[in-house]
């Protein structure tokens, strides 16, 4: 999106598309926005995720930076320069959907109103990061248990309710189709019959693939694809009770839980700020990384135009063009979370320094390919 002093072309390897095309659209001046947002809480934004126990090493440096900031706009022009990712046709806009953190209420103790059980991570759970043995699979993890001498998948969501024996809760909610939804937003509140709140957070997941349950009920012909949101989905489910299990256990990923001291916090390990956070696919946009984000509000149409800072993911943010807006938490944070489905243009923030840039070409040259020219 953005005329550069020092032009950076990156290219999606597999878009097709020329440098001459991304240049032109390479230049501050032509992010929409970007005048008129509030930098200064981005700038603060950033300076606590650079907090992070695990900060991207392309992004050491800057992070340093940063705390001698008070001026949003001079450090982000002056320790960035900007590129606008594109899908595979060459074109500049994608999808943003949106999350919160949701209340549920709950007990430790199971009885005839709290009976729908959130786990804990199962202690037969075994987790492999691939970087071990392989390399170059550093951005994939493993996840199964062992059976006999074997590695084998972990049990799926239909199999897990079905032996919910062998798993220890957490604790127990009054509403599975909230459950559901707590495992897709990935962390959430829980109010106690005594009126304490306490804070869940995710701790780990089976290893089997996310499925979005509004894909089969747009197939079905249950919901039209217009009117798909969170809030028609919940709505289909309560007037359809004998068919909600049926439904649900088409996604046979499932999220454990913990505990926490913190309020809703990302793949970071930081507390996540309302309208200030996404989550991304990491395989495209590294965590920690500033990016605007163009897009509108999915209630009002407004024009949402926000330099945003890439800290969690999530099992269905992936694509070339994806991110999931942190709405916060609350009744509106719900509405607007829920019915968001919104198309939007992602422009990446990349350090300026030469040598993260060349670092940057070669540790993701299989998704993308820079180019520096005076």
């Amino acid at each position: 999106m953005f005329k550069l002093l020092s032009f950076l072309t990156i290219v999606l390897l597999f878009s097709g598309c020329d440098n001459e095309k991304l240049d032109k659209k390479s230049g501050w001046e032509n992010i929409k926005g970007f005048e008129t947002d509030n930098l200064d809480l981005a700038l603060e934004v950033f300076k606590k995720d650079c907090k992070a126990r695990k900060v991207n090493t392309r992004l050491k440096k800057v992070c340093k930076k940063s705390f001698d900031y008070t001026n949003g706009k001079d450090f982000f022009t002056t320790n960035f320069k900007p590129i606008t990712l594109l899908n595979k046709k060459g074109k500049s806009q994608g999808l943003i959907t949106g999350y919160y953190e949701p209340m549920l209420n709950g007990s430790f103790t199971k009885t005839k109103k709290y009976k729908y059980p959130i786990y804990k991570t199962p202690k037969d759970l075994i987790t492999v990061r691939l970087s071990s043995v392989y390399p170059a699979l550093k951005k994939y993890t493993l996840r199964g248990k062992i059976v006999g001498s074997r590695l084998v998948p972990y049990e799926t969501r239909k199999d897990i309710d079905k032996n919910d024996d062998k798993l220890v809760p957490l604790l127990y909610v009054d509403n599975k189709i909230d459950k559901f939804f707590l495992e897709i937003q990935g962390s959430g509140k829980v109010k106690l019959a005594s009126g304490k709140v306490i804070n869940v957070a995710y701790a780990q997941q089976n290893g089997r693939k996310y499925y979005p349950i509004g894909r089969k009920l747009i197939e079905k012909g249950y919901i039209k694809r217009k009117d798909m949101s969170l809030q028609s989905i919940r709505q289909w489910c309560e007037e359809n009770p004998t068919k909600v299990d049926e439904v649900l256990n088409l996604n046979n990923s499932v999220v454990f839980f913990r505990q926490s001291s913190k309020t809703a916090t990302g793949s970071l390990g930081i507390e996540l700020v309302a309208k200030r956070n996404i989550a991304v696919d990491r395989s495209v946009i590294p965590l920690g990384f500033p990016v605007f984000v163009n897009t509108t509000n999915p209630i009002t149409n407004e024009n949402i135009d926000s330099l945003m800072i890439a800290a969690d993911t999530g099992g269905a943010i992936k694509g070339d063009i994806r991110a999931d807006f942190f709405w916060g938490n609350g009744d509106k944070a719900k509405l607007y979370a829920g019915k968001m489905a919104q198309k939007g243009i992602l422009t990446m923030l990349i350090p300026k320094e030469k040598k993260i840039v060349k670092r940057w070409s070669n540790d993701t040259k299989r998704y993308i390919k820079v180019k520096a020219t005076k």
